[in-house]
């Protein structure tokens, strides 16, 4: 079975056979034919089709796709061009620009970051509209947990970027020390002023991937 036609297809293999990934997909098949479910049904997997696993350098890990009409489109914190920046993203531009001195740009389309082998995984990659974390229990994390385990695994040295108590909670798949793990607390409005901003977790995971020999990330979008 063939999701990404990628790398990730072979390392998720055994995963696409196991019993509740059948189900899960029979239960988001519901889902979609029933309500308005985002992201659109094709974008679901876009985190994983865009950084292939032997390409990633960066896990930036979300909680739930954004609710909204038009808004979600599989990459964790991203919108489409054309829909009003979010405010936790607002937030992540601010520390950018403090940080490595990005100009603030008019859209929250961060598909160039994925490309550049940032994998930007929600932890449940589908949602009812205007119910947020409504799939949460339908078996997404099971899934996104093996695929953090397949990048932890990976000799490759990676910067796993865990902003806010849902993402921190994935710290124990992370035990390959070869990696760096930098926490903070999450941009959203309710909680970037009490260890979001200030984090310079932009400069440090370059910094960290320089020494390691691999490319730095452009964050400018």
């Amino acid at each position: 079975m063939k999701f990404f036609n990628n790398s990730w297809d072979a390392a998720l293999e055994e995963e696409f056979n196991k019993p509740y990934f059948k189900d899960l997909l029979q239960k988001v098949d519901e889902e979609y034919e029933k309500y308005h479910v985002y992201p659109p049904r094709e974008k679901i997997f876009s985190a994983l089709k865009l950084c292939p696993l032997d390409q990633v350098k960066v896990v930036l890990l979300g909680q739930d796709p954004y609710h909204e009409k038009g808004q979600a489109h599989g990459l964790c914190f991203s919108v489409l061009p054309g829909i009003k920046v979010p405010p936790s993203l607002k937030n992540i531009y601010k520390e950018m620009s403090d940080d490595v001195g990005t100009t603030e740009p008019d859209h929250g389309y961060l598909i160039s970051w994925a490309k550049q082998g940032v994998l930007m995984l929600n932890t449940t990659l589908t949602v009812r509209e205007g119910q947020p974390n409504s799939h949460s229990q339908y078996g997404w994390q099971t899934f996104t947990d093996e695929v953090i385990r397949k990048v932890n695994d990976l000799d490759t040295p990676v910067v796993f970027i865990l902003w806010g108590s849902n993402a921190k909670a994935k710290m124990p798949l992370i035990t390959n020390k070869k990696h760096l793990v930098l926490t903070a607390a999450h941009p959203s409005p309710f909680s970037a002023y009490n260890g979001f901003f200030g984090c310079r977790h932009f400069s440090k995971t370059n910094e960290f991937l320089k020494k390691n020999g691999r490319e730095p990330i452009n964050w400018q979008v």
